[in-house]
C-alpha cells in the first residue's frame, strides 16, 4: 500500500543574492505609509499530492524535483513540509 502526500514548497532567492522584485515592494509598502516593513524578499509557493511506499521516499523525490526543476540551486534555496494525506491509496490489483 502507498501514501499520498501534500507537499507545500517554498523557493527563495539566497540571502546573497540582489532581490530586486522585493526591493520594489517594499518601497511601494513605504510609499503607502508602512514604514516599519523591511527586508522584502519574493520567492515562489508550489503545491503538489505525491505517492510513496514510505514518508523517506517522498522526502527524496522532492529533493530531486525540487534540486532539478522548482529552485536554481545556485541562487536559490528551498524548503518543503510534507504531510500525509488522510486515505491512503491502494495498490494496483489489491
Amino acid at each position: 500500500m502507498t501514501q499520498k502526500y501534500l507537499a507545500q514548497i517554498y523557493v527563495t532567492l539566497r540571502p546573497s543574492v540582489l532581490d530586486p522584485a522585493g526591493t520594489a515592494v517594499q518601497s511601494g509598502l513605504q510609499h503607502m505609509g508602512y514604514d516599519n516593513v523591511e527586508g522584502v524578499r519574493i520567492g515562489k509557493y508550489v503545491e503538489l499530492t505525491l505517492t510513496a511506499a514510505v514518508e523517506s521516499e517522498a522526502r527524496e523525490q522532492l529533493d530531486r524535483v525540487c534540486d532539478q526543476l522548482l529552485a536554481n540551486p545556485v541562487v536559490e534555496n528551498y524548503r518543503f513540509d510534507l504531510t500525509a494525506i488522510a486515505v491512503p491509496v491502494e495498490t494496483a490489483g489489491v
